[in-house]
């Protein structure tokens, strides 16, 4: 009988940072974890070598625009959790490829849904929702119940899949649920995001690699946790007797210039701002040295100003709440970051 063996879980999009620290959440609980890949990916899953899992996860090819390759998957493999982390997730890329972004992000979701629903309906699958659609709510912090004011393509996509993953719930009873993740880093972070841009320019900086660190909006705010412990919420969503949707969420939220200036100190500069607006820039305290200056070429075309989760949902009946508060979160980057240059 299947109580016999491993539990089994699909974990598209496992060349990302999510992807890899789940992995190795879920091989530590003794699962057989499969990775589904874009066939045009191959080589991209260097995470999984850095945490030295890369021998022990299974790799497939599933690629979300692809129908019969899903339901293929879906239908002979009788998975017990899908994970669906896989997405195009660069909310500035989503400008350029709107239609592309919608038919990896919504009607991806679509697809696994449906062939859950026809060919292993005892499969669970966690989705993997974003703040990004909240918008520019007025709410002072966004729970599970906040409206949805999406303001990108990527996030109007995203919100698609999440109304998808209600649906079916409802509809035809699978146990699907939805993970409103906010902005959660790591050092595998990828060199698109703006973390990981900081962290990675200015031991550039440090190391006079280049002469500055350039950014956009500095003044958007963000609830930034680690996503080390975000993956073991995901985890805990597929455990409950019942499926439902749940925002996860550190509890604190940062402005990109005060991220800027606590990386700036792991690296040994002390911050100083003058100028408004695009003239804006920071200098080290010490050299007089510029590191920091505004360059509107980062700044989007629509702009989410603020972010603030409110996860006492989670906190409340998956028993989850953060391990890691920003100052150590970005100590870990720093570190890691450093370590390349030693």
């Amino acid at each position: 009988m299947k109580s016999n063996f491993k539990k089994k879980a699909l974990i598209t999009g496992i060349s990302g940072q999510d992807g890899a620290y789940l992995s190795e959440f879920l091989l530590k609980k003794g699962y057989h974890v499969v990775g589904g890949e874009r066939q045009n990916a191959s080589g991209s899953l260097w995470r999984l070598k850095e945490l030295k899992i890369e021998n022990k996860v299974e790799i497939i090819p599933f690629e979300l625009l692809e129908e019969n390759n899903i339901n293929h998957v879906i239908r002979t493999e009788k998975f017990d959790e899908i994970y669906n982390l896989a997405a195009q997730s660069f909310v500035a890329s989503s400008y350029n490829t709107p239609l592309f972004t919608s038919n990896v992000n919504a009607l991806g979701v679509g697809r696994i849904l449906e062939a859950i629903r026809h060919f292993s309906p005892s499969t669970r699958l966690y989705q993997a929702s974003t703040s990004e659609m909240y918008g520019n709510t007025k709410s002072k912090k966004q729970n599970e119940v906040t409206i949805f004011e999406p303001t990108s393509p990527y996030a109007i996509s995203k919100l698609y899949a999440h109304w998808m993953v209600s649906l079916y719930r409802e509809a035809y009873g699978i146990f699907c649920c939805s993970g409103i993740l906010f902005n959660h880093e790591s050092p595998l972070r990828g060199k698109e995001f703006v973390t990981k841009k900081i962290i990675s320019d200015l031991a550039k900086v440090k190391f006079n690699l280049i002469p500055c660190l350039k950014l956009g909006n500095i003044y958007s705010k963000r609830d930034w946790g680690y996503s080390k412990d975000y993956v073991e919420a995901m985890w805990k969503m597929l455990q409950q007797k019942k499926p439902d949707d749940f925002v996860i969420s550190s509890g604190s939220t940062h402005t990109v210039k005060s991220f800027v200036n606590k990386a700036a100190r792991e690296f040994g500069f002390e911050l100083t701002w003058k100028g408004h607006g695009i003239k804006e820039v920071a200098f080290d305290k010490k050299t007089n040295k510029m590191v920091v200056k505004i360059n509107k070429a980062f700044f989007r075309p629509t702009e989410v100003n603020y972010l603030f989760g409110d996860s006492k949902k989670a906190n409340k009946t998956l028993k989850w709440s953060p391990k890691t508060d920003l100052n150590k979160l970005i100590k870990i980057m720093c570190d890691y970051e450093l370590s390349k240059y030693v």
